[in-house]
């Protein structure tokens, strides 16, 4: 997949935080991009602040139904003809003592963060045989390093890598290439957290956006099955 131009790109929770900065690099790529989000008034925004309207598609699409991800990847389809590169970024965080986490906010973790990505691999796997596309899920080095008030989010980012490695051998048949990112501290919208300068020692939307780029550039014949990322100055917060 060297060659991007008009190349086809579906982003889950694209219209802020990471999701966005990989939408902005794989626009300046010359990729086409849709974007989803649950609400379709933000989702539309974010589409209009990406400034590329002819390349450029909103949709409503909640993760948690599997009927969402499907039609949303048939109006990708029906626009474009093709769809080359999905990005399950999708995810909410709530973080409590496991004895006071309640049962709403474990459902709501594990809905999105982990049955998200299923319904979005199901809907768009059949799309990316043709394409001989990739899958890359967002997981978190929350997936490999546990914490106190963490149990659940934990469970689904550990949840997340397993499924993601396990797809990565399933699909390699088919010429698909899978891969999972796990980013430390983003500078990102994630738990309602406002971005400010006082983010700046963290990762960057746009340097996921640039990993991306990098992973869609590999030779073919090479497969970055799982990279981890984190900041490079932690201690500067």
């Amino acid at each position: 997949m060297i060659n991007l131009k008009n190349k086809v790109a579906y982003i889950t929770g694209g219209s802020k935080g990471i999701g966005f900065g990989v939408a902005e690099q794989l626009l300046k790529a010359g990729m086409r991009v849709a974007i989803s989000g649950r609400n379709m008034q933000t989702v539309k925004k974010a589409a209009n602040d990406l400034g590329t309207p002819e390349n450029v598609l909103a949709i409503a699409s909640d993760v948690t139904k599997h009927g969402d991800e499907a039609s949303a990847v048939k109006s990708i389809l029906e626009k474009w003809g093709q769809l080359d590169v999905v990005l399950a970024n999708a995810g909410v965080g709530h973080f409590a003592s496991v004895d006071e986490l309640s049962e709403e906010d474990w459902h709501q973790m594990v809905d999105t963060n982990l049955n998200g990505v299923f319904h979005t691999l199901k809907a768009s796997v059949e799309a990316l045989k043709v394409s001989k596309g990739y899958y890359i899920t967002l997981a978190s080095l929350a997936g490999t390093n546990f914490f106190a008030n963490g149990a659940g989010y934990n469970a689904t980012k550990f949840g997340v890598v397993g499924f993601t490695q396990a797809a990565m051998l399933d699909l390699r048949k088919y010429d698909i290439k899978v891969s999972t990112i796990m980013p430390g501290s983003v500078a990102s919208h994630f738990n309602d957290h406002e971005p400010s300068e006082a983010d700046a020692w963290k990762i960057q939307p746009e340097d996921i956006g640039e990993l991306v780029l990098d992973l869609l550039k590999m030779n073919p014949r090479t497969l970055p099955s799982k990279i981890e990322v984190r900041p490079t100055r932690p201690d500067l917060k």
